[in-house]
């Protein structure tokens, strides 16, 4: 039995304790949930990974993890009906019975490739049967010498079984022979009995195909005939109503199929895009296509209830404005968390941790430590590299003494030294000069909500003042303009100096420069304030802002 996939992953714009948080706790839950366990959990990234981040991964050889832009459930996870495909010079008579016999009431015409060329629905072939009174139909549609003997149980006499009759019209030789004459033309199908003479007026009249009833034995002469004009001679032990009866059901199924603007979906579309599209058209079946663009199976209006969600655990945040795409369809499982409690709601008890430590990876490494599971090496290094950037070796407002500790145990695990690994680290993330403001804005930036006001905060680290200081100029513009684009109430820009231990904050809003005094107490010019022993997003600028915007609602 294949094992339920479950997705962990950071928030978008991930940092480096998003991204190995993801990883290591995919490895513990991996590790924990035995041999007979039916989950496997797969580390997922919501965003683009930092430079800082790559450098960790390369560090300790690992690859980025798997990119989810979307949880929403998609096709590949609704209930496919995967009917195969069939090739389209089948006779209607075998597609019906096909369909009876697979309970299903559209059929997909596939060639050799699998690629489809068309649909058949039952109702298509009840109007073949029903609605169809021409006699010529059956040479219109092409139809296979093979699909007439197949269908009519009958024995070719003379002709090629690999032939096509392409021509005439079919008629029943029920009338005396010399009438028959006036209506008999060069190429039709004449239906006869065991009469001589009817035979030879069919074959000197010009038909392209007799077909003899009852099993009747055509005499050798009849047959010397036949091949002198090129007549094609079937005898069925069927009599004349019942051959009459089934040969429209002998015709290829492709002459009746529905080849233009067929409606497709891929296994990776989300159900949420196709829901709309598939209740405007009154189609009982839609055809599925792999990504090669090959038919896979058929869905219907009715797979789209019930669908199973998508299991989901959430690390470094709690926020939907954070989360992956259409997380709110997701079945979250857990929350591994340090920041504040968000705007999250499941439907059903989650396991939800959080505590107010500096990074998420220092409640992993606890987690670790409780299940009595010994942490890799490298997996090691992933953890106290989280830390050591989420506090900024130790440097932050946020870092505690249980971060501190775990980063020094790690750090034996990992073989590293935290203050030299740490300057490479962060030298490595530190190539910011050569970016472009969208991707310096987007390499942290976090939305909040707080009473329908939306504020954006975005951060980054250098241990450069120069460096901040070439992108504040790039960054103002560029920030002024997301503000607008982004329909944010507020949107601050933190440019923080490791060594310095202070931030060049960014702010764009009407309020901003209240709020920043509000706040900080400081002053806001040319859309800049410098903020003294100011580093933390999480613990230093978010909890002071959201106090100011309450107490001056409140007022």
């Amino acid at each position: 039995m294949s094992k339920r996939t479950v997705c962990i992953v950071g928030h978008k714009n991930p940092d480096t304790d998003s991204i190995c948080s993801a990883i290591s706790y995919a490895y513990l839950k991996n590790q924990t949930q035995g041999e007979d366990g039916d989950k496997n959990y797969v580390p997922c990234r919501a965003g683009s990974v930092s430079a800082e981040t790559q450098y960790v991964l390369d560090r300790f050889h690992f690859r980025q993890p798997r990119y989810l832009e979307n949880i929403g459930t998609r096709v590949k996870d609704m209930e496919i009906r995967r009917t195969p495909g069939v090739d389209g010079k089948i006779s209607v008579k075998d597609a019906w019975e096909f369909m009876q016999s697979h309970n299903v009431f559209t059929l997909a015409i596939t060639d050799e490739a699998n690629n489809l060329k068309g649909l058949i629905t039952t109702n298509d072939i009840a109007k073949s049967y029903m609605d169809e009174n021409d006699s010529a139909i059956v040479s219109v549609a092409k139809t296979p010498y093979r699909n007439i003997l197949k269908t009519l149980e009958a024995e070719m006499i003379v002709g090629d079984e690999t032939a096509t009759l392409d021509r005439g019209k079919v008629i029943i030789a029920a009338a005396n022979p010399d009438v028959m004459e006036n209506y008999i033309d060069a190429g039709d199908c004449v239906i006869l009995g065991n009469r001589y003479e009817s035979q030879l007026m069919a074959i000197l009249a010009g038909a392209g195909c007799i077909i003899v009833c009852l099993g009747a034995v055509v005499s050798k002469t009849i047959q010397h005939m036949a091949r002198e004009h090129g007549t094609t001679i079937l005898v069925t032990k069927l009599d004349t109503y019942s051959v009459a009866r089934l040969i429209n059901q002998c015709m290829p199924i492709d002459f009746f199929m529905t080849s233009e603007n067929l409606m497709t979906f891929g296994l990776n579309e989300y159900t949420e895009v196709i829901r709309e599209s598939m209740m405007k058209k009154r189609y009982r079946d839609f055809p599925i296509l792999d990504k090669n663009g090959h038919y896979v199976g058929t869905i219907s209006r009715r797979n789209l209830m019930g669908v199973p969600k998508r299991n989901l655990i959430l690390v470094d945040h709690n926020e939907v404005s954070q989360a992956v795409d259409n997380v709110e369809d997701a079945e979250i499982l857990e929350v591994i968390d340090h920041h504040r409690l968000g705007s999250l709601e499941t439907v059903n008890p989650v396991f939800f941790r959080n505590e107010p430590v500096g990074c998420t990876a220092t409640i992993i490494w606890q987690m670790f430590r409780e299940k009595k599971v010994e942490i890799p090496e490298n997996i090691a290094g992933l953890l106290c590299s989280a830390i050591l950037s989420d506090t900024l070796v130790f440097r932050s407002p946020t870092c505690t003494m249980l971060d501190k500790h775990a980063a020094q145990e790690l750090a034996k695990i990992a073989k590293i030294d935290p203050e030299e690994y740490a300057k490479e680290m962060f030298a490595a993330g530190s190539t910011l000069r050569d970016k472009t403001p969208e991707e310096i804005f987007y390499n942290d930036f976090k939305t909040f909500d707080n009473n329908g006001l939306v504020i954006g905060i975005g951060q980054i680290t250098s241990l450069s003042k120069a460096e901040l200081d070439e992108i504040a100029v790039k960054m103002k513009p560029y920030l002024e303009k997301k503000y607008t684009e982004k329909g944010l109430d507020l949107a601050f820009f933190m440019l923080t100096n490791i060594i310095e231990e202070d931030t060049r904050m960014l702010c764009y809003g009407k309020l901003a420069a209240d709020l920043m005094m509000s706040a900080f107490g400081v002053e806001v010019k040319d859309n800049e304030a410098i903020m003294k022993h100011v580093v933390s997003r999480k613990k230093q600028v978010v909890p002071a802002v959201m106090d100011a915007l309450n107490r001056d609602q409140e007022l």
